[in-house]
């Protein structure tokens, strides 16, 4: 386990670095590193590392503030926000170069955990007709509505809810990029919204957690191999018909 302190200069620091050097001589930490870091323009050098990313064949996700590298592609216009959600990590890509393999003309598509709302955009820009992104972050869906609209996505195309809040509906697709304990905790939920034949697809997974939420969702679909990136997973399955 790492971790990193990050104090302002007008910080004492001699007590904190006198105890962790004393956690260091008693062998509770193995190493210790200190540096300064210069003052810099924050903003536009967290702006500066967003650049187009190509998904699969056809899908690019641009912040706006970039030339479209394919104008002509399936391109989602997406600026960095408080809301997870920009195609960076591996779970998301993940779930983004599934949608561009696999996505059709689904009628309906729950995006839940929407974060920036990446995942639904996609989607519907993709061919899906209509998408629910649920997230229990009012911010979140704030973002979602934001990012939507820039897409030139609104309801009823696109509609967000807080997970209270969303109707019963019977989706041909559930996305979940979230994290294990959620999905775990969420799957017979998202079994009462497939649509018998619907698809799920489940990321935020770590490689070891694959094998628990395969089992979980087994119980009600049909699951296919775990597709790995980095350390994390992606699990899809078929809702059974019965």
């Amino acid at each position: 386990t790492v971790i990193i302190g990050l104090f302002t200069n007008d910080i004492e620091l001699t007590p904190i670095l006198s105890y962790f050097e004393q956690q260091k001589t008693e062998g509770t930490i193995q190493e210790l590193s200190v540096k300064e870091i210069a003052d810099q323009d924050w903003v536009r050098l967290s702006l500066d590392t967003f650049k187009p990313m190509h998904f699969g064949n056809r899908l690019w996700v641009s912040p706006s503030w970039q030339t479209l590298p394919k104008p002509d592609a399936v391109n989602v216009i997406l600026d960095p926000g408080l809301a997870f959600g920009t195609g960076t990590h591996a779970t998301t890509s993940l779930c983004l170069e599934w949608l561009d393999q696999n996505i059709q003309s689904e009628k309906l598509v729950i995006d839940y955990g929407t974060g920036s709302g990446i995942l639904g955009i996609s989607a519907l820009k993709l061919g899906a007709k209509q998408v629910f992104a649920v997230d229990n972050d009012p911010d979140a869906l704030i973002t979602a509505r934001e990012n939507g609209e820039q897409n030139q996505l609104f309801p009823p195309a696109f509609i967000t809810y807080l997970p209270n809040e969303l109707p019963e509906a019977k989706a041909d697709l559930i996305i979940a990029n979230i994290l294990t304990q959620p999905l775990l905790t969420l799957a017979p939920l998202f079994a009462k919204l497939s649509q018998p034949g619907g698809k799920i697809v489940l990321s935020g997974i770590l490689r070891v957690d694959a094998e628990k939420i395969f089992d979980a969702y087994s119980k009600n679909y049909t699951m296919q191999k775990p597709i790995f990136k980095d350390d994390w997973a992606l699990l899809v399955g078929t809702r059974d018909i019965n």
